[in-house]
């Protein structure tokens, strides 16, 4: 059963089909391009799980593809723009900017409900989630009208971009939350420590044991 659309928040999730060699390529080797995909599939499908257990307004996929099996009700799908990451991610909170949105991606199936229930809390202007690369798990504005100046020119992919995006925030003069450090599944040894870290039932830890014991 489809939880009702209720509370203060738009929960975005921008994410890419998960289609063999063109999803979690640094995962190959040790995985084949079709383990890769199914390891982003049940990363997918987790992410979008937590969101649609959690409070909000509008929940919509930010998707670069065709939605599959793994898609739930619930959901809003609308495509992603061209253009770099920046871009894509200023466009997706352009389309929601009738109340606060918060937006992650997908390589965080360890995130939960309940860590997404009062992200937009607390009287904040901005919410930003850390990743352990140096990257961003999560980031979520009041007035995501204003995204484009906040995000628009951030060098995405580095190891530095977590600590620019969020210096983007504050030269702003947003009052801005920090949410908890969470790491990426990008590499083999990520997915390991991120599998450890997954709440019961977890598709994620469930499949990347499933390839452990086919190795075996």
């Amino acid at each position: 059963m489809t939880p009702p659309a209720t509370g203060p928040v738009a929960l975005l999730v921008i994410a890419k089909e998960p289609v063999p060699g063109r999803v979690k390529t640094r995962l190959t080797p040790p995985y084949t391009p079709h383990e890769a995909a199914a390891l982003a599939e049940a990363a997918l499908a987790d992410t979008l799980r937590a969101v649609l257990r959690a409070p909000a307004r509008r929940r919509v996929l930010v998707l670069d593809g065709a939605p599959g099996p793994w898609l739930p009700p619930g959901f809003e799908i609308v495509p992603q723009t061209s253009g770099g990451l920046d871009e894509r991610i200023a466009a997706a909170f352009a389309r929601c900017a009738d109340g606060p949105a918060f937006l992650v991606g997908m390589d965080t199936p360890q995130l939960t409900a309940d860590l997404l229930a009062d992200v937009t809390s607390g009287g904040y202007d901005a919410w930003f989630g850390p990743a352990a690369d140096g990257g961003f798990w999560a980031l979520g504005l009041a007035e995501p009208g204003r995204a484009g100046s906040l995000v628009r020119g951030v060098p995405m992919s580095t190891d530095r971009t977590g600590a620019l995006q969020r210096a983007r925030l504050t030269a702003a003069g947003l009052k801005v939350r920090d949410l908890p450090v969470l790491h990426d599944v990008d590499t083999a040894a990520d997915a390991v420590r991120v599998a450890s870290c997954c709440p019961p039932g977890s598709r994620f830890a469930a499949a990347l044991d499933r390839l452990a014991g086919a190795a075996r």
